[in-house]
């Protein structure tokens, strides 16, 4: 069903201290299997245990709230991968993960291989405890936005936080592709509206810049300074 497994699988940076032997008995323990846009890939609170890894396209992690809005979490692409911590405790999925764009291809690797590749493979262990430490303090500095910033601010930091993880020389920064206001809505508990109104505001300060296919910070500086103010930094 997927063409070329054993080299999309080699492309998982979690996978690069394994022998090529290693990694291919990996392939041949895992079910490959290609996603529709927008399909669900594994339910929050179902007792699966699969550890998924990307394998080609995206996929959004998204929680609900009790009165339905969607909440997105994270965007894993292609050589990541999600599932570890139902794998790891037993407990329930805690988020939804559904493939995010276009098509995405995973490999479910069974929760017991994955287990007994994190024992027989000390440094892989290590790396699982580095993004779960990630993972907690992504969360708290969530937990804090939303406590102390209003919508206005929270628009502002996730487009700080975009701005630092695509291309940038620290004073300026070209976001590709451009996001979506629905996207940055759903990441920060808020309205398309509302984000609508607040890049048009940056951009009417010259602080955000729109061409045809990325959104420039042009003064990452003061975007901060935004951020910052009302944090009390």
């Amino acid at each position: 069903m997927v063409h070329d497994a054993n080299a999309n699988f080699d492309a998982t940076p979690l996978l690069f201290p394994l022998k090529q032997g290693e990694r291919d008995q990996l392939v041949r323990q895992c079910r490959f299997r290609r996603f529709a846009p927008g399909e669900h890939i594994i339910d929050g609170q179902s007792d699966s245990r699969d550890v998924f890894f990307v394998i080609e396209g995206t996929v959004r992690v998204v929680n609900y709230s009790l009165s339905g809005r969607e909440v997105a979490l994270d965007d894993i692409p292609a050589g990541g991968f999600f599932g570890e911590l139902a794998a790891l405790d037993g407990g329930p999925r805690s988020a939804f993960v559904m493939a995010q764009g276009g098509e995405a291809v995973t490999a479910a690797m069974p929760y017991e291989v994955f287990l007994g590749l994190l024992s027989s493979k000390p440094l892989l262990g290590l790396e699982i405890m580095k993004r779960l430490t990630r993972i907690v303090r992504q969360a708290t500095e969530r937990i804090m936005d939303l406590s102390t910033l209003g919508a206005n601010n929270r628009v502002h930091a996730e487009l700080l936080r975009q701005a630092w993880s695509s291309p940038n020389d620290g004073r300026s920064a070209t976001i590709t592709p451009i996001p979506l206001h629905a996207d940055i809505a759903s990441r920060v508990s808020t309205t398309r509206e509302t984000v609508a109104r607040v890049l048009n505001d940056l951009a009417r300060s010259g602080i955000l810049e729109r061409k045809k296919n990325s959104l420039v910070v042009r003064d990452m500086s003061r975007l901060a300074m935004l951020v910052e103010d009302v944090r009390g930094i």
